[in-house]
Parts: C-alpha cells; sequence; structure tokens
C-alpha cells in the first residue's frame, strides 16, 4: 500500500482484515503507523526503494500518488498490477455504486444526493473524494445500502475493473494540469468513470456532451431542465448540480418526492459559497473549494454585482483570462490577490481592467476587503487557486476564512 494518509491507511486496514500480507509504505516519516502495526501491517517510513515490491502481488495507491512515481514506475516495469484505492473498494464491497466525477460541483452533487436517498428512506453512504475514503466502509454496510461516490481523476487513473451502477460527470473543463501532462489524458483519465458500465447501467453527462466510453444507458441533464422542486443552495451551477442529482436519483429508483424534498431542504456543503457571517451588513461567504477558475466564474454568477473577490493561492497551470472577463461582466468592485499566482491573476485582471489589490496573505485580504465593502455588498473567498502555498488544504483555507469573519 503505497501513500498512508485516509485512504491508504483504510485500504491497508481493509486488506488486513482479510489476513492478506500488507506492506505499508509512505515516503514521509512523520505518519503514524499505530493502528496499521496492531492489524499487522508492515510499516515502512521515509524510504521508496524498488526493492520492497521484491515478493508483492499488487500495489495499492493512494489517490496523491502520480504516476511517475518511484515503486508505481518500479511496479509497472516489473509487470505488477496497480490499483487505485477506489479499485480496491469496488472488489471488497457488493454494494451498488453512484459514481460522481466533474471538475466542479462533485462534493455538493454527492452530499445532495446523500439526501436525496435518506430523504427516501433508503440506505447510503457517501464516500470517495468527499472525505471517507471508499475502502473505509468495509464491513460497516448492508448488502442494499448503496454507495454514493466522489471520484477525482487521480483515484479514476488506476482503475480496473471499478463500474459504477449509475455514473455522473457533471462537467470537464482544464484543471490539474501540474499532474497530468494534458488536457486530454484529464479528459481520458475522467472519462474512465464509465469504461465498464453494461447496458444495464445508467451514464448521465452533460446534454450535448461528446460519445463516451462504455455501453451504458445516456442520460443528459441541463441547468433549465425542469425539476421536482427548485434547490435551497444559490446559483445557476448549482441548479445545474440540481438537475444531474434528479437524473440520477431517477435511474437509481427515487420517486420525484424524495428528490423535491431534499432539493428544498439541503443547504450545501462547507466552503462552498457558505455564508459564514454578517457584520455591518456585509455578507462574507467562504468558496474556499473554489481551486480552479472555472469554479470562481461559478460563483460570481450567485451574487449580484459589488462582489469584494478574494482570490489566489499556489499555481496549477491555469490560465485567468477567462475568469478576469467575467469578474469585470459581473461587476466586481475589487479583486484582493494572495499567494503565489498573485502576480499571474494581476496581468490579467489589469488586462479586463478589474480593480485589485495586493493583499498577500488571507488576513490582509479580510481586513481590506472589509475596509473597503459598503453595507449590502459580499465578500467572496473564491480563490480560484489550490491552497498548497500558504495552507494544507481548502479545508484549513476557509476555515481559516471563517475564524477572520468571526474576528470581525
Amino acid at each position: 500500500m503505497l501513500g498512508l494518509a485516509r485512504s491508504g491507511e483504510a485500504a491497508a486496514l481493509a486488506l488486513a482484515r482479510r489476513g492478506v500480507a500488507v506492506v505499508g509504505v509512505d515516503r514521509r516519516e512523520d505518519i503514524d503507523g499505530g493502528r496499521l502495526r496492531a492489524a499487522g501491517v508492515e510499516v515502512v517510513l521515509g524510504a521508496d526503494d524498488p526493492e520492497l515490491l521484491d515478493g508483492m502481488d499488487l500495489l495499492v495507491k493512494s489517490p496523491g500518488i502520480p504516476a511517475e512515481a518511484t515503486l508505481v514506475a518500479a511496479a509497472r516495469e516489473r509487470g505488477l498490477t496497480v490499483w487505485s484505492e477506489v479499485e480496491l473498494g469496488h472488489r471488497l464491497l457488493g454494494n451498488p455504486i453512484l459514481g460522481i466525477t466533474g471538475t466542479n460541483g462533485k462534493t455538493t452533487t454527492s452530499e445532495l444526493l446523500g439526501e436525496v436517498f435518506r430523504a427516501a428512506g433508503k440506505p447510503v453512504a457517501v464516500a470517495g473524494n468527499v472525505g471517507r475514503p471508499l475502502t473505509g466502509l468495509d464491513g460497516t454496510l448492508a448488502e442494499d445500502a448503496w454507495i454514493v461516490c466522489e471520484l477525482s481523476s487521480f483515484q479514476l487513473e488506476d482503475i480496473e475493473a471499478f463500474r459504477p451502477r449509475v455514473a455522473i460527470l457533471l462537467n470537464l473543463t482544464p484543471d490539474h494540469l501540474d499532474r497530468h501532462a494534458s488536457l486530454e489524458e484529464y479528459r481520458a483519465a475522467k472519462l474512465r468513470i464509465f469504461e465498464n458500465q453494461g447496458p444495464d447501467d445508467v451514464a448521465v453527462v452533460p446534454r450535448g456532451f461528446e460519445e463516451i466510453p462504455g455501453s451504458a444507458r445516456r442520460v443528459e441533464f441541463d441547468s433549465e431542465d425542469e425539476l421536482p422542486a427548485e434547490p435551497l443552495v444559490p446559483g445557476e451551477h448549482n441548479r445545474e448540480n440540481a438537475a444531474a442529482a434528479t437524473a440520477a436519483a431517477r435511474a437509481a429508483g427515487i420517486s420525484d418526492e424524495a428528490i423535491a424534498k431534499a432539493l428544498r431542504t439541503f443547504e450545501g456543503v462547507p466552503h462552498r459559497l457558505e455564508l459564514v457571517g454578517e457584520v455591518g451588513g456585509i455578507r462574507f461567504v467562504n468558496d474556499s473549494k473554489a481551486t480552479n477558475p472555472e469554479a470562481a466564474e461559478r460563483a460570481l454568477s450567485a451574487y449580484p454585482p459589488g462582489i469584494r473577490l478574494i482570490l489566489g493561492g499556489s499555481r496549477k497551470r491555469s490560465s485567468y483570462s477567462s475568469l478576469a472577463r467575467e469578474a469585470s461582466a459581473r461587476g466586481v468592485a475589487k479583486a484582493y490577490l494572495i499567494g503565489e499566482a498573485a502576480d499571474e491573476i494581476a496581468e490579467a485582471l489589469a488586462r479586463a481592467g478589474v480593480r485589485f489589490a495586493d493583499s498577500g496573505t488571507l488576513e490582509q485580504a479580510v481586513a481590506d476587503a472589509f475596509a473597503d465593502a459598503e453595507p449590502g455588498e459580499v465578500v467572496l473567498l473564491s480563490p480560484a487557486c489550490a491552497s498548497y502555498d500558504q495552507f494544507q488544504d481548502f479545508e484549513e483555507r476557509g476555515e481559516r476564512f471563517r475564524d477572520l469573519v468571526a474576528a470581525l
């Protein structure tokens, strides 16, 4: 098992429960392998020597491990099978899976579908990229429970037999080009969600989307679709997510009555257009999960003109030109730039005629935006970038924003 964070630990423990001999490997030395060792897993930290593959039959890798990693490349050279953690989870669990992928909206749609199943009184678990590893469900579910599984391109890279009963592709725009060699490679990874589906399965795709692999029955959706109820969460993109969720839920046999109940009551998820406070008539919205420019563009459509927009973070080989044009068209009052991508974003905003300030840090950006904002305006953290230059992940960034607003 290569990579011993949440997914890797869950996968190693699931295998160990079945009496499989497992060696858990991680290049980091600060991993707490206590649970693994207690379960009989051999733990090797701070090393990635190919000799660790001697005598091995299978390498399972965490989604954060790239294909170029030393042990992954060495395993392929030796002809060893390489699986992603979700491939292992699919093989260990016999439950029907509703898989969700796409560039933006995966977590919101996954959690919404969890609410839909619960509204229908059906047992369900939400797992995958949303937080709980698929293998972490091993031994916890009734046989008839559905699994709603959020799937990133990293998780789909190394599937073999993974086959969702219902699969959704929400959208597809350039992302993670710091990991994938090209947009074509990224697209191919995403579309693998469909490749093992058969005629009894359902593939849910945006209206007019290109041909997809597999032989599932195709169902299309659009933000203009008639829905059983209007979603509570704001924004056209969330209506699009609701349309996809509705199509998938119907394919899974859920009634429109249950779908409507969930749409009317689902409040969204943390770090996605999350209203975290109002101070002096100024609303503060946490959209830290907007880790690419397209996600930030979608967020702008949810609010009236006059947004104070906090942008920036670590670089992902993204273009900010379209976002800058959208910010201009949407009447963004001013942008406040943070992180290592601030200079690239500044150039795009300047070309589009959008006012901006180089705040540098999130703390300063919140202070600057609050000082400038008028009652009735929105201060929106929708960074359009990953967070790894200044934060551990987008959750930490969003929680820091929440704390800064609370301090006001």
